[in-house]
């Protein structure tokens, strides 16, 4: 008798992004030149002295369990660069997972019971509302039009609250949208929150990477209630260049990172020792590879729009932050490919990859319909060369 998989299991999604990942990959292996615009990391080396730290922690036998919930060290170091933006989390108010995702499956997991609806202003990332599932709680979109720069109104998060609703996640920036919450936004937000006594989990994962003068706020700083009711989660991933260590963190009330820590204790123990000090360098040390990563995807946001506008039938917002453009592809859907009828986004992005050779993701796990995310974290020329393709394909449908 086959063995049968949990209701929980079989009920994930799996991550369009990983898949087309996977089929880019093997299109590389049969030796055609693919170029992938699906991909959510920096193209960027981890800066040396990262490296190098990471190298001293091996050669220092770094390389035993820790405390489940990070090194001292780190935490203390984590909870001073809040301090510095101010605000006043405490070495005992943070937690170090094995990357951002689990920071946020983690607090899901210590603040929701079986049922409890999590409000997601959408567009948003496609594990959001599988990672809710699996921490028994049930996710409830608040969908945001490109009219809206895709951040639902105050109204409309309002009009989602039930009896069940527990919490709010936010992405700010967000992926795949690029959008910025303004402070004011965040305001209306934690207001809602207090009224209705949710929690506010908030991915600040992108927070390096704003354009245009924009800037990411810290959700738990803006009042004593949102420090309380907040837990900011963030990680090594996107500013430092660090997507393969796999080092996160989170902050929030002590008694909910007690959960988280409890909960980690059995899942995983504590994340990689050695990711740890290579960590705990990023912190302290030179911080300019930051701004000069930060400056090159400016550049490149700057060039895939100019580009874009060039694509008959497909139509953008602009993206404040983070490295994706969530663009509209409804004007293509109809048209015939080859004399197949293009019925979806998703099958848009396979005949793209089939007969032009460029990786783009379907917005339908993002709740974005009719759209795709592209992905700018790629070298100017590549990034030039894919788009060109891409408007290529576009004007040979019919």
């Amino acid at each position: 008798m086959a063995l049968s998989v949990s209701a929980v299991c079989s009920g994930i999604t799996p991550s369009a992004t990983l898949r087309l990942n996977a089929l880019a990959a093997e299109k590389r292996r049969q030796g055609l030149d693919v170029i992938s615009l699906a991909a959510g990391e920096p193209d960027f080396p981890t800066p040396e002295h990262i490296r190098a730290a990471g190298c001293a922690a091996i050669d220092a036998g770094r390389t035993v369990y820790t405390a489940t919930a990070g090194i001292p060290e780190l935490r203390a170091e984590l909870a001073a660069r809040y301090r510095r933006l101010g605000v006043p989390y405490q070495a005992d108010q943070m937690i170090v997972t094995t990357g951002a995702k689990q920071a946020l499956l983690g607090a899901l997991t210590a603040l929701l019971n079986p049922g409890d609806e999590v409000l997601l202003p959408a567009p948003c990332w496609l594990s959001y509302p599988e990672m809710i599932r699996m921490a028994g709680g049930v996710p409830v979109p608040v969908i945001a039009s490109a009219g809206e720069g895709f951040i639902p109104s105050p109204r409309q998060l309002k009009a989602a609250v039930t009896g069940r609703t527990r919490a709010v996640l936010l992405n700010n920036p967000c992926n795949p949208t690029g959008a910025v919450w303004s402070g004011e936004q965040l305001l209306s937000l934690c207001e809602l929150a207090r009224r209705h006594d949710l929690a506010i989990i908030s991915d600040e994962i992108y927070e390096s990477l704003c354009y245009e003068g924009r800037s990411s706020t810290v959700t738990a700083g803006l009042s004593e209630d949102a420090l309380e009711r907040t837990v900011t989660v963030s990680g090594f991933s996107k500013a430092y260049a660090m997507t393969g260590w796999r080092l996160g963190w989170a902050a929030g009330p002590r008694h909910i990172i007690a959960a988280m820590d409890a909960w980690q204790g059995h899942a995983t123990g504590n994340p990689s020792s050695v990711s740890q000090y290579a960590g705990l360098e990023a912190l302290r040390g030179d911080q300019s590879g930051v701004e000069t990563m930060r400056l090159a995807f400016e550049q490149r946001r700057a060039l895939i729009l100019s580009l874009l506008d060039g694509v008959p039938g497909l139509r953008y917002t602009v993206p404040y932050g983070a490295f994706y453009v969530l663009a509209d592809v409804r004007g293509l859907l109809g048209k015939r490919c080859r004399g197949e009828v293009i019925g979806s986004a998703g099958r848009l992005c396979e005949l793209l990859m089939e007969h032009a050779l460029v990786s783009i993701v379907p917005g339908d796990g993002f709740y974005a319909p009719g759209c795709v995310r592209l992905s700018y974290a790629i070298k100017e020329s590549r990034l030039a060369e894919a788009v060109r393709r891409i408007k290529a394909f576009a004007e040979s449908l019919e």
